[in-house]
């Protein structure tokens, strides 16, 4: 059975992943219930742990006290649960497909024209039909070693289907829904599995791992 987290670790999680959000976003990217995450971070302010941004981008985030506390309980979770190794396995995987999806994201943005790039206005379909079939192929490399490591660790079982929403949004004409920042699209989530990676393993991002 997969090693389940504890919610007060699974809110301070998403939270340092996020850097700020609101219940019904943590709740979405965790899996866990919006009323439970809300109880969760009533509990959590109170103990100092986090507090509320307002203004025009407004959430919860972690207070210094709260990415303490996170990182406390990361460490003592990763010890006590002795899944390093599906950890790497999975780490390795990522960073070998890393590459292909930063090409992708290029690719997307960029065409070549007369040997030159330039910005990529969508009018050459098949340049664009191209970088849909990358993507398709590479979706279908990386889901199956998320629910492998989801088997164990299960705090990653909703990245296939945070990736799968934000695919089928990117099929079905909603061209953000691949690379546009703070829009749920699979640029977004493909950032936030490669930081819950380093995080996991406890490491700094180092050259191997890009942007």
């Amino acid at each position: 059975m997969p090693r389940t987290t504890t919610h007060d670790l699974t809110v301070l999680h998403a939270l340092r992943l996020r850097g700020f959000a609101e219940p019904a976003a943590i709740g979405a990217s965790t899996g866990i219930a919006e009323a439970t995450a809300a109880l969760v971070i009533d509990a959590l302010a109170a103990g100092g742990l986090v507090t509320h941004r307002d203004g025009r981008i407004s959430g919860w985030m972690l207070t210094p006290d709260g990415r303490a506390a996170h990182a406390r309980l990361l460490a003592d979770e990763r010890a006590d649960a002795g899944w390093d190794d599906e950890l790497e396995r999975a780490y390795e995987g990522f960073i070998d497909a890393n590459d292909a999806f930063k090409r992708i994201c290029t690719d997307w943005q960029l065409r070549t024209v007369g040997g030159e790039q330039v910005v990529n206005d969508h009018t050459d379909a098949a340049h664009d039909a191209g970088v849909a079939e990358r993507l398709d192929l590479l979706h279908g490399q990386i889901v199956p070693m998320l629910d492998e490591l989801a088997a164990t660790v299960a705090r990653f079982a909703p990245y296939s289907a945070r990736l799968q929403q934000a695919i089928v949004r990117f099929r079905g004409g909603e061209a953000a829904a691949l690379a546009r920042p703070l829009s749920a699209s699979y640029h977004d989530v493909w950032m936030e599995l490669h930081e819950d990676l380093l995080l996991s393993l406890g490491r700094e991002r180092t050259v191997a791992d890009g942007h």
